[in-house]
Order: structure tokens, then sequence, then C-alpha cells
């Protein structure tokens, strides 16, 4: 049995995952990286660091007799799959991709973190890779992006920005808010458990800020602030915080979709896996009015992993070989 190993080293999670060739889970391990309290993020060298700490714990934990078997890796190197993308955090997982490679003379495929997050989204929704060209939504903490994806020809996806964030990223948004609220980063869990205990129907509005080829999550974060400071609920302002997310990515796949014709969307990143959003779009876009198919990848695969890596890895070495 032919075994592929994904590793991924993100801004918040160092990951190793590996899968065999029918993209089968056999191993999936993360570590989330330590924030401190009160604190809103890491810097890049803090993460680097844990991520040099953490490599050897998470490789400890991969199955035992998986040695022989491998016969392809993937990392993610950069960011995105376009020159001049760079994030220091991505050299951890590099170099140690580089070494074992170099040491056991499997082949290595340097890939890009967003490329992972589509493929991770593909798993349970495998039906997208036989679709000549889909949209996807990129909603993360480092990333807030609609795209226009298409089956490539050397690599696995070629990936265009359709949207596009101007400021903050909606997982910022997210982690801001829960943050004046007191929650502990990363907020969004949190946070989603304050807005389920809203009850009421109505909520206070929070604009949506949408341009021809661009988005803005500022004027919420404002906004969020603003209702908090005259007295409202946390409860209302945590449910009106994902309504707004909601809201504009609505507009912005509308836009898309009549643009492009298309009508199949994947929705990847650490924001899609919350359930107001997804249920809020379900009904929203996936009305006979409108005629939307939406692919969610699986909550546990949209958060940063390095399962869509090694699901790469299989995919891209098996397509060399046909």
């Amino acid at each position: 049995m032919k075994l592929y190993l994904g590793i991924d080293t993100s801004a918040y999670t160092t990951s190793i995952a590996v899968v065999d060739a029918d993209y089968n889970i056999i191993s999936d391990s993360r570590k989330v990286l330590e924030v401190r309290p009160g604190e809103k993020g890491l810097q890049q060298s803090e993460a680097l660091f844990l991520h040099w700490r953490n490599l050897p714990f998470l490789f400890a934990q991969l199955p035992a007799g998986i040695n022989g078997k491998v016969a392809a890796m993937a990392v993610s190197a950069f960011p995105r799959n376009i020159e001049g993308s760079y994030m220091p955090v991505f050299t951890a997982g590099l170099s140690q991709a580089q070494v074992l490679s170099h040491y056991t003379a499997v082949p290595l495929l340097r890939l890009s973190h967003q490329e992972g997050h589509i493929m991770a989204g593909i798993k349970g929704n495998e039906e997208l890779l036989s679709e000549t060209a889909f949209i996807a939504c990129h909603f993360s903490g480092g990333t807030s992006e609609v795209l226009l994806v298409k089956q490539g020809k050397e690599k696995a996806f070629d990936i265009d920005i359709a949207m596009a964030g101007s400021d903050l990223h909606a997982g910022q948004l997210v982690d801001r808010v829960g943050v004046a609220l007191g929650l502990s980063f990363p907020a969004g869990k949190l946070l989603e458990a304050m807005a389920d205990r809203w009850e009421r129907e109505s909520m206070p509005a929070i604009p949506s800020a949408v341009k021809e080829d661009s988005f803005s999550f500022s004027g919420a974060e404002t906004r969020a602030r603003q209702l908090l400071q005259q007295g409202e609920a946390p409860e209302a302002v945590a449910g009106a915080v994902f309504r707004t997310i909601a809201n504009t990515l609505e507009k912005c796949l509308r836009r898309q979709a009549e643009k492009s014709g298309l009508k199949e969307v994947l929705l990847v990143g650490g924001v899609m896996a919350n359930r107001l959003i997804r249920q809020r779009l379900r009904e929203r876009l996936e009305h006979p009015a409108v005629g939307l198919k939406l692919y969610f990848a699986a909550p546990g695969l949209s958060t940063d992993n390095a399962v869509g890596i090694a699901m790469l890895a299989a995919y891209l070495s098996q397509r060399e070989s046909n």
C-alpha cells in the first residue's frame, strides 16, 4: 500500500498527515501554537520557533510501520502558488521536508498552503475534481479571498483571485471582537458559543462593505466595538459579527457566480467551520431563486491542516504516473 505524507506549518498550527492512494486519512496530527492570554496573535519569529519545537513531537505520533511505504511527500512551502509568495513560518516545514526527502530519497512536492486548503475541502466533495472550474472562498485569520479555481495542467489547480479583503481578514475580525469580549485567542469557537446563546430572532446590524473586486471588515470591527460600548448584549454582537461575514460573502459569491456563470462553490478556511455562517449561506445561496451549490470542507478540515497537502501528494503523483 502506497502512502503519502503532508507537512504544513501555518501561522497558528503545526500539522502532519498521512493518506493512502484513495485519500483515506491514515494519520492527522496537529498542534495549535500557544498564544499568551490577552495577546491577539503571534509574531512570525515566535511561530517559527514553536513549529521547530512541535515538529519532532508530531513525527513521533506517526503510526508505526509507515517507513518504506511513503511514495511521495508534500509540504506547504509558501502561502499562495504565485511568484513572491512568502511567510517565514513555512520555512520550518519546508526545511524538515527537505531533510526527509534527501535522507529517504522520497520525492518532495513544494505546494502552497492555499492549495492544501482547497484539496482538504475536496475531501468528501470529490466530484469537484471532475469540474473544469469552480468558485472557492478561502476565509481564515490570514486570508480573505474569493477565488476562481481551474484544473491545472502542471499544478493541481490554477487559482485566480476574483475578490479580496482590503484590510482585516474575516478571522481577524472574529478574533479582535472576541478578545475585546474577554475571550482567549483564537476566539472563533468561543465567540460562536456566545452567539448561540442569543435567543432572539433580531440582532443589531453591522453593515457589510463590498465593492467591485474587494470587501472590507475594518468598519465591521469599529461598529461591533461601538455596539459593546453602547451596552448591547455580547451575545447579540457575537451573532452580528458572524451575520455580517455571511452577508459579505453572500454578496461576493452572487457577484462572482453572475460574472463567471459557475454555480459550484467550495468554502474552506477556519472561518468557514462556523455553523452560523454555513447555515446563513445555505439558506440564502442554495435557494432555488439563486441556485448555487455549496460545498463545505468538513469542519475538522476547514481549519489549518496537512491533510489537503498529503492528498495533493497522492493526487499529483498518481496523475503523473498515469
